[in-house]
């Protein structure tokens, strides 16, 4: 949806609340995964996005704020069996304090033209989470897929129940890497029109790049813990964010 100001003009606060912070790399140690947590808590990102299994830690920690969580689903190949994903769906949800789960789509699929496999793959696990009434994200993976893809498989996730579209899990190894690229981003805006919300992620490292995908009209960002303070300009990168950085 369309800011009612310029992103350049909105406050930390405000602009905070277009993050979904990641934490999701599988090798991070319990350490880490408190204190990219804890940095999303303390910046205000509208949610921790993590790994099913930092579920306990990310329930302890963001109780009480106004961080919520975003759990990851067959996270980040989407190639499980749909019985599979109802079941993972439903063991996060059923405490009833998930925000946001994001799930990947079978790619493979829509690269075969397999709508109605895709519909119905994605539909079995929004109604599950809607159930407990946790909103649904729906990771396409467009650098795998043409724009004409992304256009179909964005009315085939909203035909599905879909509360989000979403580019990029941040781990696609197949071929180069853009994520949420402008023209991407604005291939699912015209798809969608306004029928559900849109999740950039992947590639978003720069605060001009940020605040552009705001004043385009996004909804949501999925940024790299080491990202965080750069798009908030809270301070400079220490490191170069790396290649496979989400």
């Amino acid at each position: 949806m369309k800011p009612t100001k310029k992103a350049s003009e909105m406050t930390v606060a405000e602009l905070a609340s277009y993050i979904d912070q990641s934490v999701l790399k599988p090798e991070f140690t319990e350490e880490e995964i408190r204190k990219y947590i804890q940095e999303g808590i303390d910046y205000g990102c509208r949610t921790v996005c993590i790994n099913p299994s930092s579920l306990d830690i990310a329930r302890e920690m963001t109780k009480g704020t106004k961080t919520e969580i975003c759990v990851v689903c067959d996270f980040p190949f989407g190639t499980s069996t749909t019985k599979s994903k109802v079941m993972q769906a439903e063991e996060y949800c059923k405490e009833g304090d998930i925000f946001e789960l994001d799930i990947v789509a079978n790619y493979g699929w829509i690269k075969s033209g397999q709508w109605d496999k895709v519909e119905a793959d994605i539909k079995a696990v929004t109604d599950v989470c809607h159930k407990y009434g946790t909103a649904v994200k729906v990771i396409f993976e467009t650098d795998a897929l043409t724009a004409e893809q992304v256009a179909k498989a964005t009315e085939t996730a909203i035909a599905a129940g879909a509360d989000f579209v979403k580019t990029s899990t941040g781990f696609f190894t197949g071929g180069e890497s853009k994520g949420a690229t402008p023209e991407i981003i604005q291939v699912m805006m015209d798809a969608a029109k306004g029928r559900c919300k849109i999740k950039g992620s992947g590639c978003i490292r720069t605060r001009e790049h940020f605040l552009k995908l705001i004043d385009m009209g996004i909804d949501r960002m999925g940024i790299g813990y080491r990202s965080t303070p750069v798009v908030l300009n809270l301070t400079e990168a220490k490191n170069n964010v790396p290649s496979n950085e989400y």
